[in-house]
């Protein structure tokens, strides 16, 4: 019965990825999809390269390493870029704690971003209090002088937000456009599109006002009920629209998908979500 299952949905996602395929083509212009492996957490820590094999079979393109992969070696991460380019599969980028853009702690985050292949260091949480307008502001120096001693290296800072990041500070601007405001253009501005539908901020408006910053995404959406424990195409966000603005707009370079869980297990899910967005783009 699994294996049966199993036949169908790949046979249903080959179907799915064709159409997308020739419209990437057409329009001279592809996005790698890949999967942010916060989504298969526990299957990666039982077995890395077991987990990540079988991300590649499923059909992704690319992946994120989050927060975890600040510990290995270089070595290690060196051998993780060999089972990726085994696969045919990219690492662009990877989720960071504040200790990755400390002074003490950056050169080893570059050492291993560049071992991996990755473009972009990405600030995943700020860490401590950060609550008023200038601690936000305080942030967004840090972002900048990361970005500056890696542009040297050929990589980048980047920002992903949360929910907390679009409320209004005093009333006013939320913490994301403060951080927009006062980074520079070269940071990304990685928009986890479930949080923000989640916050009931507008996506696609924040796309407009910040064309070529979006050059990733989080890729899951957000329902009322169920909150994040549903399927790409399940919630409330209007992908269609979305998507082609990320690519017109956004200056968009790869997408992520993200599963904070699901009624399924964690592969299982991975695999439905990817054929969810292809069945999407069709």
């Amino acid at each position: 019965m699994k294996g049966d299952q199993f036949s169908r949905r790949t046979f249903l996602s080959a179907i799915a990825a064709t159409p997308f395929a020739l419209k990437a083509a057409t329009e001279g212009k592809h996005i790698p999809v890949g999967l942010e492996l916060y989504s298969v957490r526990d299957e990666l820590k039982k077995d890395e390269t077991a987990t990540l094999r079988g991300v590649g079979k499923m059909g992704y393109e690319c992946v994120e390493f989050f927060s975890p992969y600040y510990d290995w070696t270089t070595d290690h991460a060196k051998e993780v870029r060999k089972v990726l380019d085994d696969l045919g599969m990219k690492c662009y980028s990877t989720h960071n704690g504040s200790k990755s853009f400390s002074s003490d702690g950056l050169p080893k985050a570059m050492e291993l971003n560049q071992a991996l292949g990755a473009k972009y260091i990405v600030l995943a949480s700020p860490g401590g209090k950060v609550s008023s307008g200038d601690d936000w502001k305080r942030v967004a120096e840090m972002l900048n002088k990361g970005n500056d001693k890696m542009t040297s290296e050929g990589l980048h800072a980047g920002y992903h937000n949360h929910i907390d990041e679009w409320k209004p500070i005093d009333g006013q601007m939320s913490a994301m456009q403060i951080l927009a405001d006062n980074t520079d253009k070269s940071v990304m501005l990685q928009l986890d599109v479930g949080h923000c539908v989640a916050a009931g901020a507008d996506p696609i408006a924040w796309i407009e006002s910040h064309p070529g910053r979006i050059r990733s995404m989080h890729l899951k959406d957000w329902s009322p009920s169920k909150e994040f424990n549903v399927l790409i195409g399940e919630g409330t966000t209007p992908w269609k629209k979305l998507l082609a603005t990320a690519e017109s707009k956004g200056g968009v370079e790869y997408y992520l998908i993200e599963q904070e869980g699901s009624a399924y297990g964690e592969m299982e899910t991975a695999d439905r979500s990817l054929i969810a967005f292809r069945n999407l783009r069709s």
